[in-house]
């Protein structure tokens, strides 16, 4: 069965993408099967891994166009459900007392055919990310050490909480992720202690492990690779192999055999 991971923030600009594409890649590596899910109307996970424009997207699978297995896409990085404009759309479309579990039971029929599905949900407060919340095992919440970042996660809290309240019960918030994180600078250990009242409130934690500044993580999507890809020996790409390690001991253990 495969554990669903989205990884979510308010705020935009704070890694989720980056963060999704790394271990979607690492998880790969590893030898396992892996499906990205790109939840998000913009389409920066499908254009990072390199998944092919046209064709069916997650649109398609979530107004009922086809099954969730006809939209896969076999990316370089592992395979790939990808997004459009279209998407945005999604919030006028879906309607009826079950549309927050839309995605949860397009995926149940794909559940164990990956070892992993990572899904990059959008900078907003909508249907798509309460599907993605419905649907999860684990969040994970990147955050940059600033105050706007900060906001994005208090924003977010409510919803986490009514989701599990009424949703998804099982929903395990795994921890709050500081990316571009600098510890010479005030600003980073001041936001990082702010952010642990938020961790507590939400029944969670930050991270040991934090991403830090690279230009490898902005030049990485242009070339169509993770970072881990990119520029391997990176200090970014070797914390996302620590943070993946930290989450998911069990997937990277043992190569799949």
């Amino acid at each position: 069965m495969s554990k669903i991971i989205a990884v979510t923030n308010q705020k935009g600009g704070v890694g989720k993408t980056t963060t999704c594409a790394a271990l979607a890649g690492i998880f790969r590596d590893r030898g396992k099967r892996v499906l990205a899910l790109d939840l998000d109307p913009q389409g920066n996970l499908s254009f990072s891994l390199g998944a092919a424009d046209g064709g069916l997207t997650i649109h398609d699978v979530m107004t009922g166009k086809c099954g969730i297995m006809q939209a896969v896409k076999k990316a370089p990085v592992c395979d790939v459900i990808t997004s459009n404009i279209l998407l945005s759309g999604t919030e006028l479309e879906l309607r009826g007392e079950e549309r927050e579990f839309v995605l949860g039971k397009a995926l149940d029929t794909v559940k164990d055919d990956y070892d992993a599905v990572i899904i990059d949900t959008p900078p907003a407060l909508s249907i798509l990310t309460i599907n993605a919340y419905t649907a999860a095992n684990d969040l994970i919440i990147p955050m940059t050490a600033e105050i706007l970042s900060l906001q994005g996660i208090a924003q977010v809290k409510d919803t986490i909480m009514a989701v599990k309240k009424f949703y998804n019960k099982g929903l395990n918030v795994r921890g709050i992720l500081l990316t571009k994180y600098s510890p010479k600078y005030l600003l980073s250990e001041e936001v990082a202690q702010m952010a642990e009242i938020i961790a507590g409130q939400l029944g969670t934690k930050i991270f040991d492990t934090k991403i830090s500044s690279c230009i490898a993580a902005a030049e990485a999507p242009a070339h169509q690779q993770t970072i881990t890809q990119y520029s391997p020996r990176c200090r970014a790409a070797r914390e996302y192999t620590k943070l993946a390690m930290e989450l998911y001991p069990e997937l990277l253990s043992a190569d799949k055999g």
